[in-house]
Order: structure tokens, then sequence, then C-alpha cells
């Protein structure tokens, strides 16, 4: 058996006992520590994690990024390897994890690794890929950041590089989950825009839609992904007005509607 890495993996959870199992069996050679912070599973997530040895605790909800934070703070391995609970390691990452750790001590602080999707049933090839996310960090040099829902994992004074091989993301169930995690992910990021002060002007419900399909459709050629890559295109452009939309919603009706109506000339003083 090959020694384990110096190397924490950092889960977070809530009811992924279906994913789970294939996560963890991709690490479970290669990382000297398994650490999954839960946000209160109700089916067998802890039942999972603890047969893969994984240090395993809950904490309630504190959004993607701060959730994130708790995780990575969790680890006690020098270099952290983070995952989502319907992600894994693909053999060729693997490879290119051992070799990294096999001789010198790595060059760079942190590494991206191309994220590959399976989507209604077959992996796709242009309109989420490639799909570069920094994944593996030097601990004591990264934190994750940005507004939620839309996390990243940042390095702070040093250099970064890539990784062969995929991390493979097993997205959605279906098409209904896809949508209804399209509409709450749109909600989210609404209520972070407002909570920057940002406002909806008439440009971005008109043109950023639009944008982001072109770029799925045409810069990222998905539509050579088939009528799947139609599907992404137009839920992407249905998600970015959703967004504006919601904030609109948020910044424009909402306070409006609250207001307490004056009273009538006549009525009742």
């Amino acid at each position: 058996m090959q020694s384990r890495l110096p190397l924490s993996v950092a889960v977070i959870t809530l009811n992924e006992e279906k994913h789970l199992a294939r996560c963890l069996a991709s690490v479970r050679e290669l990382a000297a520590e398994i650490v999954v912070v839960d946000s209160g599973s109700t089916d067998g997530t802890e039942k999972v994690a603890r047969e893969f040895g994984a240090k395993f605790s809950v904490q309630p909800w504190q959004g993607h990024v701060a959730q994130k934070n708790l995780a990575l703070a969790a680890c006690s391995q020098p270099w952290v390897l983070s995952l989502d609970g319907d992600e894994a390691v693909s053999p060729e990452l693997a490879v290119a994890l051992r070799e990294l750790f096999s001789g010198q001590p790595p060059a760079a602080d942190g590494y991206e690794i191309n994220r590959r999707t399976f989507y209604l049933g077959e992996w796709v090839n242009h309109s989420w890929n490639p799909e570069w996310r920094q994944r593996l960090v030097r601990r004591e040099k990264a934190q994750w950041q940005g507004p939620d829902p839309h996390d990243r994992l940042e390095v702070t004074g040093g250099n970064t590089a890539r990784l062969q091989g995929d991390l493979l993301h097993y997205s959605y169930e279906n098409l209904q989950d896809h949508f209804e995690r399209t509409v709450r992910y749109a909600r989210i990021s609404a209520d972070a825009m407002e909570r920057a002060g940002k406002r909806c002007r008439w440009y971005h419900r008109v043109f950023s839609p639009w944008r982001v399909l072109c770029k799925r459709l045409l810069l990222k050629q998905g539509f050579r992904d088939g009528r799947r890559g139609w599907i992404i295109a137009y839920t992407t452009f249905f998600s970015v007005l959703a967004k504006y939309a919601f904030l609109y919603e948020k910044r424009e009706v909402t306070p409006h509607a609250e207001k307490p109506k004056a009273n009538p000339p006549g009525g009742e003083r």
C-alpha cells in the first residue's frame, strides 16, 4: 500500500449520502486526513463519512464561503484538497497528486484543477469544460472568498499552477434538480448583491443574460454538446435574468410594498 500524502481533504455536506462514498473512496488512499463538516443531514451522510474514517462535525449552515472556511480551519495537514460531496478525484488526478509530492516540495502554493461535469447521462465536453478551479492549497496561505454562492479558494502571497487530471463532478440528478437549484442560487446571489449595495439597472436585465448565453454557446462552443449544450446555455441565461429580477424585486418592489399606505382624503386619522 502506498503511503498517504501530507494532505487533508475537506468536504462540506448536507444530505450527501448518495454521492459521498464515491467522493471519499477516490481519496481514501491519498489523504492522511479527511474532514467532513456537515450542516444537519437527515440521511446517512454521517454513517458514510465515519466508515471512511473522516473527522466528522456538525455546524449550522453559515453560507457557502463561511462553511468552507470552517472546514479549511478544521484541517491539520499542511496541504488541503477541497471537494464538494458530489465530486471525485479521477485516477489521472490521483497520479498527478502523488507525483507532485514524490520529490521536492511543491513549487506553488495553490493548484488549479479542471472540473469536468457529468450532465444528463454524458460528460460535458464544451459548455462547462474546461472549468479550472483552485482546489489544492497550502493550508496556511489560503482562504475561501467571494460572494455566496460563487465561492472561490484564494491563495495569499504565493504563486499558483495547474495539475493534470480531472475533478469529476456529478452535478444534477435531473432537469428538475438543475432548474430548482438555478432559482435557489439566483436568489442567494441577489441577496449577496443587495448586501453589497448593488442595484439592478435596466441594462443588466437586457444584456447580461444574452452575454452569458453567447459565452456558453459560442465562446465555449456549447453547441457542440448538442441538445445538452443548448439546455445549459438557456439555463445559464435564465439564472442571470433571475438573479437581477430578484435583486430588482428586493430593491425596488418590496420596499414600496412594505411601506404603510397613507390614509385617503376623508379617511380615518
